[in-house]
C-alpha cells in the first residue's frame, strides 16, 4: 500500500507494522523516522545497516526472534536497504513476529525493484516514496528554523543558503546545524557569514574534522588539515562544532559509566545518533576518560578566547590545538 508524504498523519492510526521508506530525500526520511517511529518506541529501537544483516544473518534473526516475557514492543530499522535483502524481509514477514515493527530505509528504488513492488502491492504493508524538495519547501524549512532560534536573517540570505543545497533537505539540515554551532549566543547573521560557512561544504566537512580529532585519529586529522584551505573566519565554526560534539561526548561518557553498555547508550541517546555515525562515536567514547572529556570543554572555551585575541595567528593556534587533542597530548 502506497502512502504519499502529504498523507503521513495516517501513520498515527495505522495498525500496519512493516514499512518501506525509499527515495533520495534522506533529510525528510530522517525526520519522519524520528517523529513517527523512534519517538514512539523510545529505548526499544534496534538499528542495522543492510550489510550488518547480510553478513551476520543468524545473529540478526536471533536478536529479532528471541524476546523475554517482560520485553515491550520494539522497532527494527534497516538502513541503506536494497533488493539484496528482499528474501530476508519476505521470510520475516511470513513469521509475523509479535510486538515487532520493521522499518526499511532504502535509497532510490526503480519500478522493477522487488522490494518496492512487494510493499506497494500488499495491503498489510506501507510504502512511502520520498522525492527531492523544491526550493519553496526548503525555504519554508529554513525560515521556520531561524524563527524558532530567534536568529535575524534576510530573505536574500535564506535564498542563498537554499540555493546551495541542490534540493536536498539533508544538505540544508547540515548547513543549518553549522550555522547553529556558529551562532551560539548571537542573534543575527549576515549574507557574508552564511557564504563563508556554507562554502565549507566544498572542503572536508567540518564535522569530519572534529570527529577525527575526538576519535584521536591523528593521521586522518592531519590529512584533513593539509587538504583544506581553511580561513581565519572558519576557526570559530570549527571550534564550536568541536565544542558541541565534546558536550555530547561528555554526556555519553556519564551514561556509559552508569549503564556499562556502550552500544545500548548510543542506541538510546537523544538526540538520536545516526547509524552511520555509531562506530565513530563509539571510538570517541573509548578514546576519552570522563575527566579528560570534561577538561576538553574548558580547553575549547579557552582556545576560542585566545583565537579572538590573536586573529592573525588563529589558524596556527587552532591547528596546534586540534593536533594535540588528536594525539592525546595535554589530556
Amino acid at each position: 500500500m502506497i502512502i504519499k508524504t502529504f498523507e503521513l498523519d495516517k501513520l498515527k492510526s495505522s495498525k500496519v507494522n512493516s514499512f518501506l521508506l525509499y527515495g533520495e530525500n534522506e533529510g525528510f526520511k530522517s525526520q519522519i523516522i524520528e517523529k513517527y517511529f523512534i519517538n514512539k518506541f523510545k529505548k526499544n529501537v534496534n538499528k542495522y545497516d543492510e550489510n550488518e544483516v547480510l553478513n551476520n544473518l543468524d545473529n540478526f534473526i536471533s536478536n529479532l526472534t528471541n524476546k523475554s516475557f517482560f520485553e515491550e514492543s520494539k522497532l527494527i530499522v534497516i538502513y541503506r536497504a536494497t533488493d539484496k535483502i528482499f528474501e530476508i524481509i519476505n521470510d520475516l514477514l511470513e513469521k509475523n513476529i509479535a510486538d515487532t515493527t520493521i522499518l526499511i530505509n532504502a535509497g532510490i528504488l526503480d519500478k522493477k525493484s522487488k522490494l518496492r513492488a512487494f510493499f506497494e502491492k500488499e495491503k498489510n504493508l506501507i510504502c512511502i516514496p520520498f522525492y527531492s524538495d523544491d526550493l519553496r519547501t526548503l525555504g519554508l524549512i529554513a525560515q521556520n528554523f531561524f524563527k524558532d532560534k530567534n536568529i535575524s536573517i534576510s530573505q536574500e540570505t535564506i535564498n542563498l543558503l537554499v540555493g546551495r543545497c541542490k534540493g536536498d533537505r539533508q544538505n540544508l539540515n547540515n548547513e543549518l546545524s553549522k550555522i547553529e554551532n556558529f551562532m551560539m549566543d548571537r542573534d543575527k547573521i549576515s549574507n557574508d557569514e552564511v557564504m563563508k560557512i556554507s562554502n565549507l561544504a566544498e572542503n572536508y566537512n567540518v564535522s569530519e574534522l572534529t570527529d577525527s580529532c575526538l576519535s584521536k585519529n591523528i593521521k586522518k586529522t592531519i590529512n584533513i588539515l593539509n587538504e583544506n584551505n581553511y580561513s581565519s573566519e572558519d576557526c570559530i565554526l570549527i571550534l564550536r562544532t568541536l565544542l558541541s560534539k565534546s558536550k555530547r561526548l561528555l554526556k555519553l561518557k556519564k551514561e556509559v559509566k552508569e549503564n556499562q553498555n556502550i552500544d545500548r547508550v548510543i542506541s538510546s541517546f537523544r538526540p538520536p545518533i545516526f547509524w552511520k555515525d555509531k562506530e565513530i562515536v563509539k571510538k570517541q567514547i573509548e578514546s576519552w576518560s570522563l575527566n579528560n572529556a570534561e577538561n576538553l570543554i574548558y580547553k575549547i572555551n579557552e582556545i576560542e578566547v585566545l583565537i579572538k585575541k590573536n586573529s592573525v595567528n588563529s589558524l596556527d593556534i587552532l591547528s596546534d590545538f586540534i593536533l594535540n587533542q588528536s594525539q592525546g597530548l595535554n589530556n
